[in-house]
């Protein structure tokens, strides 16, 4: 009964998005490095989508390069001749340097081709960025929109704020967009918000723990919108379905107790671990009473519907003409940079912690959308993804392309060139350190999905 309760069909589309997105990705980043490969008359031996230890899923010669498909999709690479890379080639490295080889070239040559991916995707970033501005503009929830104020949980109780506040201000400056408060706090860091409570305005310090707990609990326990308890999933252990709950179900109570919103389905769940409480539904126009057994946890496996959209939020939406699109775009694309940057330094300042904060393809995939045909969410996250590859990518570690650039620059400045082992030793280092993180993001992940998180 818990696999039925899965969307699969929601988990397809977010995998399909996923495949798509990173396809663009990793084919035109390695491109970035192609072109001017063969600009400089290096050879390149393979083009790879995915990587393809051991086989391919396909591979096909044109001239002297190999394009294939791996069966790996952690990413691609281009094997340009005489470099030192994932594929540890070290017999090549044996012989002398030949004019085809990158290690052939001028140091000025080798750097554009290192420094090629980033650029592309940097491009790219901006290129996406500008478009969906141009098609589809900003749309956002004025506070004011926010007609059933906000709900407030264990951070936001402390700090002082009641279930129906409406923040409308940061440090004094207006909030824009009522859904993305809690982002807002975590990477502007503002010391006061201004509150509408009964129609009067109040100031409410920051905690400075604030940010540190935002982060952990991943913007929740915190303050957020408040929704009709209607059901839009279910989890993989989910005592809802089993008791007989579907999707589209309005909770209208829960023992008597009137649930108008789905923090109040959460609260009555949260007071009542283990037992087994009368739900009334509200559906189709018809009310259906169900008893659900609630688990030792105080959760009964829902996911509660909050597109602003069909909730019948009144959201509204800024156009932009081409030539207004193009500084906004480009803003947009050094704004999610910024806040990815941020996110990194309370990483290493202890404001977050990495066994909540970091994830694998698993966390990413389900960032994509559920349902088919959602370009606008699709090519917003291909963009931020962009930004964030070209980051990771120029970051001065061996195996990535800022490593390789890093050690050209000082060969440019020193007239000395790293001797080949050094290289050799720099890139198996690189690539340990790469795969330890990713196993470990990959374990987390796993973990998550034992948790049901």
């Amino acid at each position: 009964m818990t696999l039925l309760a899965i969307d699969w069909s929601g988990v397809g589309i977010q995998t399909l998005y996923f495949i798509m997105a990173f396809s663009i990705l990793v084919v035109l980043h390695e491109m970035g490095h192609f072109l001017p490969a063969k600009w400089f008359k290096c050879r390149v031996e393979k083009f790879y989508l995915f990587f393809n230890p051991w086989f391919s899923l396909a591979k096909k010669k044109i001239g002297e390069t190999e394009w294939g498909l791996g069966w790996v999709p952690f990413g691609g690479y281009v094997k340009i001749s005489g470099m030192v890379d994932e594929s540890m080639d070290k017999e090549q490295l044996k012989k002398p340097a030949e004019p085809y080889e990158f290690r052939a070239k001028p140091a000025w040559q080798r750097l554009i081709i290192m420094l090629g991916g980033v650029t592309v995707n940097v491009i790219l970033a901006i290129v996406i960025f500008i478009f969906i501005t141009w098609v589809y503009g900003d749309e956002y929830l004025p506070p004011q929109n926010a007609k059933n104020g906000f709900a407030v949980d264990s951070l936001g109780t402390a700090m002082g704020l009641k279930d129906g506040d409406i923040i409308t201000k940061l440090d004094g400056v207006p909030v824009k967009d009522a859904t993305k408060i809690p982002v807002d706090i975590i990477t502007k860091e503002p010391k006061q918000l201004t509150v509408l409570r009964n129609g009067q305005e109040l100031q409410l310090p920051v905690p400075q723990t604030l940010v540190r707990s935002l982060n952990d609990s991943k913007g929740a326990d915190f303050t957020f919108l408040r929704f009709p308890g209607i059901i839009e999933d279910f989890g993989k252990e989910s005592t809802a379905w089993e008791a007989g709950l579907r999707k589209g179900d309005q909770i209208i109570s829960v023992d008597s107790i009137l649930t108008p919103y789905s923090v109040d389905v959460q609260r009555v769940t949260r007071a009542n671990k283990g037992k087994k409480l009368n739900f009334i539904v509200n559906r189709n126009g018809q009310f259906v009473a169900l008893p659900v057994q609630v688990t030792n946890e105080g959760k009964i496996g829902i996911a509660f519907q909050t597109d602003i959209k069909k909730l019948g939020f009144e959201t509204e939406t800024k156009k932009y003409s081409f030539a207004e699109s193009i500084p906004a775009g480009w803003n947009k694309c050094w704004n999610t940079l910024g806040n990815y940057v941020t996110g990194l330094k309370h990483l290493f300042t202890g404001k977050a912690n990495p066994n909540e904060s970091l994830g694998s393809v698993i966390s990413i995939g389900k960032i994509f959308p559920k349902e088919w045909g959602e370009w606008e969410a699709f090519w917003r996250l291909t963009a931020i993804f962009s930004i964030i590859l070209a980051f990771m990518n120029v970051l001065p570690i061996p195996a990535l392309d800022g490593g390789h650039a890093l050690f050209t620059l000082v060969e440019m400045i020193t007239g000395k060139k790293p001797s080949d082992k050094f290289m050799e030793y720099a890139q198996m280092v690189g690539m340990v350190l790469l795969l330890g993180l990713m196993a470990y993001a990959l374990g987390l992940d796993f973990l998550r999905l034992f948790r049901g998180n």
